[in-house]
């Protein structure tokens, strides 16, 4: 079970997350978990740059270590970067120290002040360390890692429509459906650069792109 719309309910409960932006301006932002890899990381900054629309990629460090150059061409389009933990973890089953270890691992390639947990799960004990500085003194890098200059603050980002893209008994116009019906003015919107979600993605981006873009929305980064 998932949510397609994230209720006021959760934003209320965890205020200092972003759910969404400013609801006053016609603007979207598109956002981009799990990649970045071959192919469908570089079908999304094709179909991107025909709307010349500008998306954030929630990366994961082991895809950015595997794929540099796709990594790159995200950066050099021009697209916003964000940390998804270096193994996708999720922080409901895995303890502080190793989580917040395994974000630091991914916070030294990303070099953001963006995080998007794994699944939308993680503790508030972990919430705190993160918006405080994951490489606090309580959680020090690894002593083979080398020292980083990085933000010491990260922004955790959440989502105001899930497309359910990941969900492989979903049809792609379901997952377009699932867009258009529940976007509105600074909606924060979650696809998947991943194989598995490829078939609904490729289907509903583009789609999604050209039906906002008619009524006059603009896409932007975090």
């Amino acid at each position: 079970m998932y949510l397609i719309k994230s209720p006021l309910l959760l934003k209320w409960y965890y205020p200092s997350l972003l759910w969404n932006k400013s609801r006053t301006e016609k603007v979207i932002y598109l956002t981009f978990d799990d990649g970045p890899i071959p192919n469908v990381t570089d079908f999304v900054l094709k179909t991107l740059k025909v709307f010349n629309a500008k998306a954030t990629f929630f990366c994961i460090g082991d895809n950015i270590v595997k794929h540099p150059a796709v990594f790159e061409r995200v950066k050099n389009d021009g697209h916003a970067i964000g940390n998804h933990t270096f193994n996708h973890l999720k922080g409901w089953k895995t303890d502080n120290e190793t989580y917040l270890q395994n974000t630091l691992k991914c916070q030294e390639l990303t070099q953001t002040n963006l995080f998007r947990p794994p699944y939308g799960r993680i503790r508030k004990s972990q919430i705190r360390s993160l918006e405080l500085g994951v490489w606090s003194s309580e959680f020090k890098a690894p002593s083979n890692s080398q020292p980083t200059t990085l933000n010491s603050q990260l922004q955790i980002v959440m989502w105001d429509v899930l497309s359910g893209d990941f969900d492989t008994q979903l049809s792609p116009e379901k997952c377009y459906q699932n867009v258009i019906k529940h976007t509105e003015n600074g909606s924060i919107i979650v696809f998947h650069d991943s194989l598995k979600a490829f078939d609904r993605l490729s289907y509903a981006l583009p789609k999604v792109l050209a039906y906002f873009s008619e009524k006059g929305f603009t896409f932007s980064t975090l």
